[in-house]
């Protein structure tokens, strides 16, 4: 190759450097005009070239015939004559011009050899090959004392990795290792991190590729890969092959959108062949991630191809706790940082958010100077992944911020005096987000299910704030906007999907319709009549109402710890559970006993 491009450099050179013809080209019948008529006084010959110039300095160059008169002729007409020896081309030159063309072909021979040889490292000729990136045994840091919250997903996963320590272990008693394991769950509960745990412990070979790297622009290209993936696995075997995001490979077929010879059912049909068909694959197990098993192809999930399907879920509290102490061992925590009260604070959060929400302390305590993350860090974290961060710089009139002060301590209220539900932990009139204030509840423990107490108590809750607004300045704002937007769509559920209606029994109405290759809910079908309809309409609106009058009822009976509550918030802008407790302190010391309770009965104070 470099002996081509290097002659290719010297036949370049030579012909920008060889004398080219000059300016002017004449004729033979020309030329000799030129001479008769004196123009030219001195040529040189060539051979059959001719050069020169004439009286007026131009130029000229024309070939003239063999003609044995021409000398004698010339110098007849007083030009002066000198002759030279033709120039020779270079033996190299003469040598390349002949044997280019093979020297060209033999170049292009040996470029597309390489590039078949580099196969799978980027050659042209690779796409076929797999993707998969190959780990040995114990490259990976990541392992199983990495991993908390998810402790029944562990202990499977661990079953496999002693399977593949001493496989006579389990071979002895006649079982045999599942050949796929679906790990299924929320974004960011852990899959992939699980998968990199299986690699750190394993000390087997581990193959790791996306589902989106099978699928390809030219048919059949992923089901080749799948072919050359199986292929590497059986030479590494025992080993584990990890497919994350199986779902962009995996979807229901026939769903509709592309023929037969769609790329992405060819890829799936060759991945269903290569886990269960007639070749055996021992030795290499798979392990697949997906948060949507629900549109996974059903032969994917049969016994034989992925045998288990192991859920991860979002974290419990104490596994929230865990979490959180492995990520604050990353970081700089002070010693008293209470981290059950930050995983109580974070209901719903999955491994994602905790880590989140600890780098975000971090940060923090970096941009305030702090040697130590502590618990206004952790605080001021979580506030500003639940509510969003702080609007310091946003204008907002007394008027506004009264407005506001009022119908946050009205959610604060009824929150407080009503049984049965998640206590306060903070109210805030300082803007985050698109909120002007809210108020946070902190459940005491975690909660699977909802009782229908509960869930009225909840729409109470929600009207707190457009009640108080309504009560104190006998107006209403459009902040209750979302309020009335859940407890609308909280009321339609318990009517409607959880049959907790009197009046229409315990019946589920509305089916929802997918589509398969979408994966994504779509429409609502009506299976019930026009009259049930309205029945529905009248449930949803009875139970709203219903709220809202107990609410205004509540909060009337109750105005003096309402503007105590909102003079408080107006103040500190700011407050916690153990100021409301305190205002309810000073209001029963002033003997005005709170209404929404039975007589004589004070509210708890926690």
């Amino acid at each position: 190759m470099w002996l081509v491009i290097g002659l290719t450099m010297i036949l370049l050179f030579n012909l920008f450097n060889t004398p080219q013809g000059q300016n002017t080209s004449m004729t033979y019948s020309e030329f000799w005009a030129s001479v008769e008529n004196g123009n030219i006084n001195h040529v040189t010959i060539t051979g059959e070239k001719i050069t020169g110039s004439g009286q007026d300095g131009r130029p000229f160059y024309t070939v003239t015939p063999d003609d044995t008169e021409l000398i004698p002729m010339l110098r007849k007409s007083g030009v002066d004559i000198s002759v030279r020896e033709p120039e020779e081309t270079p033996w190299y030159i003469t040598i390349f011009v002949s044997w280019f063309p093979m020297l060209l072909l033999i170049g292009v021979w040996i470029f597309f050899m390489r590039q078949m040889q580099m196969g799978g490292k980027g050659g042209a000729l690779s796409f076929g090959k797999t993707r998969a990136k190959l780990q040995e045994g114990g490259e990976t840091k990541v392992t199983f004392k990495d991993v908390a919250g998810i402790d029944e997903a562990k202990e499977e996963l661990e079953e496999i990795i002693d399977f593949l320590r001493d496989p006579q272990k389990f071979t002895k008693l006649g079982g045999r290792i599942p050949k796929g394991v679906l790990l299924a769950g929320s974004p960011g509960t852990g899959k992939t991190l699980l998968a990199r745990a299986i690699a750190g412990e394993a000390e087997v070979p581990f193959f790791s590729i996306s589902g989106s790297d099978f699928v390809e622009m030219f048919v059949g290209v992923g089901a080749s890969r799948v072919r050359d993936l199986f292929t590497q696995g059986k030479k590494n075997a025992p080993c584990i092959i990890f497919i994350d995001e199986i779902d962009a490979v995996g979807r229901h077929r026939g769903a509709g959108l592309g023929g037969g010879h769609d790329e992405r059912e060819q890829t799936l049909n060759q991945l269903l062949v290569e886990m269960d068909g007639f070749e055996s694959n021992e030795g290499v197990i798979i392990i697949a991630a997906t948060n949507r098993p629900d549109v996974l192809d059903p032969a994917l999930l049969r016994p034989g191809r992925f045998d288990r399907q192991v859920v991860v879920p979002v974290p419990d509290i104490k596994g929230r706790e865990m979490i959180l102490e492995i990520y604050g061992k990353k970081t700089k925590l002070a010693k008293d940082v209470d981290l059950e009260v930050i995983a109580r604070g974070t209901p719903g959060f999955t491994g994602a958010d905790l880590e989140n929400l600890m780098n975000e302390a971090a940060l923090m305590a970096a941009r305030g100077g702090k040697k130590e993350i502590d618990n206004n860090q952790l605080e001021m974290a979580k506030d500003k992944i639940l509510m969003g961060a702080e609007r310091k710089s946003m204008i907002i009139s007394d008027k506004e911020k009264e407005v506001t002060a009022y119908h946050e301590a009205g959610h604060a209220i009824i929150a407080k005096l009503l049984p049965d539900t998640d206590p306060i932990h903070k109210v805030t009139i300082i803007p985050r987000g698109r909120a002007l204030g809210l108020t946070m509840q902190l459940p005491i423990d975690e909660k699977h299910t909802h009782s229908k107490s509960f869930l009225l108590n909840t729409i109470c809750i929600l009207f707190g704030g457009r009640i108080a607004e309504k009560i104190i300045f006998d107006e209403i704002t459009t902040g209750a906007g979302n309020d009335i937007e859940r407890a609308t769509e909280l009321a339609r559920k318990m009517v409607c999907e959880w049959g907790m209606s009197d009046e229409l029994g315990p019946l589920t109405y509305g089916k929802k319709e997918e589509q398969i290759f979408l994966g994504r809910e779509i429409s609502q079908h009506r299976d019930y009549s026009e009259g049930t309809a309205l029945k529905i309409d009248m449930a949803v609106k009875g139970i709203v109402l219903n709220a809202r009058d107990k609410v205004e009822q509540m909060l009337t009976d109750n105005i003096e710890i309402l503007r105590a509550v909102a003079n408080e918030l107006l103040e500190k802008e700011t407050i916690m559970l153990e100021d409301i407790e305190r205002i309810l302190e000073e209001q029963s010391q002033k003997d005005v006993s709170p209404a929404g309770l039975p007589e004589g009965e004070q509210p708890s104070i926690a």
